[in-house]
C-alpha cells in the first residue's frame, strides 16, 4: 500500500494597529440630495418590469422582448455571452402592443 501525501504551503501574515494621536482632522460635507438615487441607479429588473407589465396591462412578456425593446430604446445592456453561433438565427419581434407596454414601464422605472 503506498500513500501518497501532498503538502500545502501558506502564508502568515501579522500586522501591528496602533493608535495615533494627532490634531489633525478632515471634514466632509455631503447633502442628503448627493444621496438620492439618479435614474441610471435605479435599473427596474426584469421581473419587475415583467410584474408591472403584467399588472398594468395584463399581458405576459418575455426577457427577449425587454432586451429588444431596450436595443430599440438606445438602453446599452452588458455583453451576452449566450449568442448563436449562427447569424441567421430568426427570433420572434415583439409585438406592438407589447412594445408600448414596455417602454411604459421603462418610463415608469424612470429608464428612458
Amino acid at each position: 500500500m503506498v500513500i501518497h501525501r501532498q503538502q500545502s504551503f501558506h502564508v502568515e501574515s501579522i500586522v501591528l494597529l496602533s493608535k495615533l494621536h494627532t490634531k489633525q482632522s478632515v471634514e466632509v460635507e455631503l447633502e442628503m440630495s448627493e444621496m438620492d438615487l439618479t435614474a441610471a441607479e435605479s435599473k427596474a429588473t426584469y421581473a419587475e418590469i415583467k410584474q408591472y407589465v403584467l399588472d398594468k396591462y395584463g399581458l405576459k412578456v418575455s426577457s427577449l422582448n425587454i432586451a429588444q425593446i431596450k436595443a430599440k430604446s438606445g438602453i446599452i445592456e452588458r455583453e451576452n455571452y449566450n449568442t448563436a453561433k449562427n447569424e441567421n438565427v430568426k427570433q420572434p419581434n415583439c409585438t406592438e402592443e407589447k412594445e408600448n407596454a414596455i417602454k411604459n414601464a421603462f418610463k415608469y422605472f424612470q429608464m428612458i
